[in-house]
């Protein structure tokens, strides 16, 4: 009995050791801070820098449709176009296709 405590009492530190480990190996890998928490936050970043970059791209077409519409310079096919489309006119030689209510040709 003597023999069975003293190896019980001589394995308890490395065992406590080992499970110390374990667990900092396991939170390592799982935890909030692990390796899998970092792949999805780069995941996520990435995913935000596309979204960034499609909203710069039609940040970009806007402000040169409004440079267009604005300054010294009008741009003559650009205010037509707008003219057109708020006011719904066409040219007396041109053929007016019309689309289901909801559809339309251009964004």
């Amino acid at each position: 009995m003597r023999a069975v405590k003293r190896r019980v009492r001589d394995a308890l530190l490395p065992l406590t050791f080992a499970a110390l480990c374990g667990y900092f190996a396991w939170h390592s890998q799982h935890g909030d801070f692990g390796l899998e928490a970092r792949e999805r936050k780069l995941g996520d970043i990435r995913l935000a820098n596309e979204a960034l970059g499609r909203a710069v791209a039609e940040r970009d077409a806007l402000e040169r449709k409004v440079l267009g519409l604005r300054g010294d310079e009008i741009d003559r096919d650009q205010l037509d176009e707008r003219a057109r489309m708020l006011l719904n006119l066409v040219g007396k030689d041109e053929l007016v296709i019309p689309y289901e209510p909801g559809r339309r040709l251009f964004q």
